[in-house]
């Protein structure tokens, strides 16, 4: 029942988002947009979506070599490639299926393959919390009117003090308990804590810190220059494109891919600065539909080029 959730829930909500997207904006509303979108500003971002991946390829070079393993790059662009495109189908496969790939073409033990996989997660995830807080410093005086104007003040600083309570005594319960949820969240940060260290103890630290933030730049970049592509969004707050951004990223772990999810995590945000919807889930439905094409083919090409480019492994084996 539970593999049957983690896989039909994701697949359900994104039949309802792109329902709820539609509802928004028709098809033939869409396809005006897609068609007179500026696509010099769409390829620019899908190149710039391109490059992140592959940074993310030649990074994962870095961790792999202090335990002796100096896998090809070819091999670590595709079985990057091929992950992105299984994500597509079961959420978060993806990453096992990159270990085995690895695994099976360089010979790197599965777990250490994933654990270094684990690794990046966590500096990727430092970064975005990095994001969002520049963002809420960019954007403090709008979202805090923006708040103001949504809620009763007096409910929003009881709101505030009562997360930061709930947040001190469930940090004491997690220390003291031992029950096997505590000892599952203590584990988790530990090992997120573990992950963060170890990116310092790294010989190539410095260039795995920067390929790091150039991921992540060219991710926002790819976002960002997208936007140009759009009439109607020409001259909106770079803070907006950051919301839009960082609600768009995590929106992805929502369904497969982000299918559904995306566009509405953009039109949501966008709304908070009086961005109309259509152009808000267009832009989204845009973006989504130029990267989905980048990862599906390429990820097409790598699972059919791996065995390929490593035929002369296969022969020695036999």
């Amino acid at each position: 029942m539970k593999k049957i959730l983690k896989i039909g829930l994701p697949i359900l909500l994104g039949v309802f988002l792109v329902w709820y997207s539609l509802s928004k904006v028709s098809f033939s509303e869409l396809l005006v947009y897609f068609k007179k979108a500026d696509y010099f500003w769409i390829v620019l971002g899908m190149i710039f979506g391109f490059l992140s991946h592959l940074s993310r390829a030649y990074r994962w070079r870095f961790q792999l070599e202090p335990m002796g393993y100096n896998i090809k790059l070819p091999n670590s662009i595709m079985a990057v490639f091929s992950a992105y495109l299984i994500n597509y189908t079961i959420p978060r496969a993806g990453e096992v299926a990159r270990a085995s790939i690895i695994t099976t073409y360089e010979d790197v033990p599965f777990e250490k393959g994933f654990g270094t996989i684990v690794a990046e997660r966590v500096a990727d995830l430092v970064v975005v919390m990095g994001i969002v807080v520049f963002t809420l410093f960019l954007q403090f005086d709008f979202i805090m009117a923006f708040l103001t104007e949504s809620f009763n003040p007096k409910s929003l600083i009881i709101g505030v003090l009562g997360l930061l309570v709930f947040g001190i005594l469930f940090i004491v319960y997690i220390k003291k308990s031992q029950s096997a949820f505590a000892i599952k969240i203590k584990t988790f940060v530990s090992g997120l804590v573990e992950g963060i260290l170890s990116i310092f103890k790294m010989k190539k630290k410095w260039a795995f810190i920067f390929h790091t933030l150039f991921i992540w730049f060219m991710y926002v970049m790819m976002f960002y220059v997208t936007s140009f592509a759009l009439e109607e969004l020409h001259g909106i707050p770079f803070g907006a494109v950051l919301i839009g951004f960082i609600s768009a990223s995590f929106s992805i772990a929502a369904t497969n891919g982000g299918i559904g999810s995306y566009p509405v995590a953009v039109y949501a945000a966008f709304s908070i600065f009086a961005i109309p919807e259509e152009p808000s889930i267009a832009f989204g439905w845009i973006v989504w539909t130029s990267q989905t094409i980048v990862l599906v083919g390429l990820g097409g090409l790598s699972l059919l080029l791996l065995p390929v480019y490593n035929r002369n492994k296969a022969l020695k084996a036999e």
